[in-house]
């Protein structure tokens, strides 16, 4: 059922990391009332008082019941938060229980999972298990930031470090030479997600890359230059869906009496020039391409240019891969912009100490990359244990790389694929651009 196992994942660990994890939950919707929770009746977000019951379903499913045979904890838990089975646009008519109920039932779930880790040391399977509920956790924690962001709420509290935000721009293209390498993860990584299963050889040939994603600036001068009016710079799917869309620049932005002003949360600000575009999707990115002579990079380019070191005694790669683009060691704050510290993106010329070997900056956190990549699964690909994971999304979405202001940093590495469809543009997604 499963074809890797965090065996090298200590209990030690995993009984730190799932009360962190749910804490976090509980953070993210504390301050919002009752009438928040649920939210109004919207495509693209969850009711939120199901979303945050929903994660400890998901944990009580694959530890508790499935990895350990326990009796479900609520007999109708999973008529209410399999979302494999129950439609998006029924969640809000669900007769779930009270904010205290829904709450109440993840404490349980949490301390259920905590008391059978300390009293039986888990095998591989079952730290495997446990951690991947984590995971789908942290990633459930970022889908609350932007459907507080949808829902104009309030950002969400506690404290914000933007130590070095103000950097400013970081203009120009690192080259990254051709050649041979393995396109995804290793058998060594100690926890892949299926999409990301196996490494296998690709080539790319020579290009250039930009060094940093794209500007608020830049992509102002794209629109402002009547970048959304110009039917020739939109693909047959990005000019139906602008028009359907009414969409006449990104989403969350006006313009005020000094120029453009962008919404954070519940307040408009002023454009912050050095900052990277967000919430534009695919179609917009490639837009923007053409407008500037420029492409998407394909997702092979992008973990090139993340992963791979030059030779320096000739020309391709060394064969080694990097982790993460500075080297191994796992994000910090003086080389990512991850786990929400600073409540936002910070200029594109900050984080120096994160660059790849070409010179990328930021290619880990900060902002989701779009690339021009369809989500494909790589040959050989099975479904893991939770097979509606990737299998359901192939061929339908796009790739994107790198993580955003608020992933959290234990999810990252250069072979982590997203995927979300070309037209999704409440998420924390921006992009960098390749010469032609």
């Amino acid at each position: 059922m499963v074809a890797t196992t965090p065996s090298r994942i200590a209990r030690d660990t995993l009984l730190h990391l799932i009360p962190e994890a749910r804490q976090r939950t509980f953070d993210l919707v504390a301050d919002l009332t009752d009438e928040q929770l649920m939210g109004p009746r919207l495509p693209i977000v969850n009711p939120l008082r199901w979303e945050i019951a929903h994660v400890a379903w998901f944990q009580e499913q694959w530890v508790l019941r499935r990895g350990l045979g326990e009796p479900p904890i609520r007999a109708d838990g999973d008529a209410l938060y399999d979302s494999s089975a129950v439609p998006h646009d029924t969640r809000w008519d669900l007769p779930l229980p009270s904010r205290e109920g829904s709450l109440a039932y993840m404490r349980e779930v949490r301390d259920r999972v905590l008391d059978r880790l300390q009293r039986d040391d888990p095998d591989p399977q079952l730290r495997y298990l446990a951690l991947y509920t984590v995971f789908h956790e942290d990633m459930h924690d970022e889908a609350f930031t932007y459907t507080r962001q949808t829902l104009c709420y309030a950002a969400p509290p506690g404290p914000v470090d933007r130590t070095g935000a103000e950097a400013g721009p970081l203009p120009g293209d690192a080259s990254v030479p051709g050649g041979s390498f393995l396109l995804g993860a290793g058998a060594d990584e100690p926890f892949v997600f299926d999409n990301e299963k196996w490494a296998h050889p690709v080539e790319v040939g020579p290009f250039r890359i930009a060094r940093s994603a794209v500007t608020q600036a830049e992509f102002a001068a794209f629109v402002d230059g009547g970048g959304y009016a110009h039917r020739e710079l939109w693909s047959e799917a990005g000019w139906a869906w602008r028009v359907a869309a009414g969409a006449d620049g990104p989403l969350h932005w006006r313009r005020g009496g000094d120029g453009w002003e962008r919404r954070d949360f519940d307040r408009w600000v002023a454009l912050e020039p050095h900052r990277p575009v967000i919430h534009v999707n695919a179609h917009e990115a490639d837009a923007y391409c053409r407008w500037a002579g420029r492409r998407l990079p394909t997702e092979a380019e992008w973990e090139a240019a993340a992963s791979l070191e030059p030779n320096t005694g000739g020309t391709g790669f060394t064969g080694r891969k990097r982790r993460f683009p500075w080297g191994d060691d796992p994000p910090t704050p003086g080389r990512a912009n991850t786990d929400g510290r600073a409540l936002s993106c910070v200029d594109v010329g900050a984080l120096p100490a994160g660059d790849s070997a070409f010179g990328c900056r930021q290619m880990i956190g900060n902002v989701w990359e779009w690339t021009s990549s369809d989500f494909l699964p790589y040959p050989g690909f099975t479904p893991d244990m939770y097979s509606d994971y990737s299998q359901p999304w192939f061929r339908t979405h796009r790739v994107l790389r790198g993580g955003c202001w608020v992933t959290r940093g234990r999810l990252l590495r250069n072979t982590w694929r997203n995927f979300y469809m070309p037209d999704r543009r409440d998420v924390w997604a921006g992009f960098r651009t390749c010469a032609p």
